[in-house]
């Protein structure tokens, strides 16, 4: 059985390792996310940073209310996260976050078409795959597959 705060630390841990979330922007778009590289300093709770350019759609609309996806890798781990995005060009931010990754799509720093993207999370709908064979087996002899999920999702304030 998960607590919210185990939920939210794995989380965290798997946003770090994982780094791939879809992100858009709240009521525009007609919700399309994009899939983009996430950057998570230590430390739990954001900012979520992202490298981008000029021509990105949540640039040109000047960011606003986001929402994110996230999958995790081996799939065991869901979740939502909502808050503002607002657009970055912090200097001292870019030169800590930058990468080989990062390098590879830009002409140095001072490109003209490099933004940041500082995603505030203030909450997050975090889900547990309760999906499993001890689970299906479970279900096969009658016992209730709600139980299962019921300790394994968590709406947790990230402010």
């Amino acid at each position: 059985m998960s607590t919210a705060a185990e939920l939210e630390r794995r989380l965290w841990s798997a946003l770090r390792s994982d780094r791939v979330l879809m992100l858009g922007l709240a009521g525009k778009d007609d919700g399309h996310t994009r899939p983009m590289t996430a950057i998570v300093e230590d430390g739990d709770r954001g900012p979520i940073w992202f490298f981008t350019s000029t021509d990105n759609e949540i640039v040109t609309s000047g960011g606003g209310r986001a929402v994110a996806a996230f999958v995790s890798k081996g799939h065991d781990l869901f979740a939502t996260i909502h808050g503002r995005l607002t657009i970055d060009t912090d200097p001292a931010t870019v030169e800590r976050h930058w990468n080989s990754m990062v390098a590879a799509w830009f002409d140095g720093q001072s490109d003209p078409k490099l933004r940041l993207l500082r995603l505030d999370p203030e909450g997050a709908q975090i889900w547990e795959n309760a999906s499993s064979i001890l689970a299906g087996v479970k279900a096969l002899l009658g016992a209730d597959p709600k139980e299962d999920y019921k300790n394994k999702v968590a709406a947790v304030p990230l402010r």
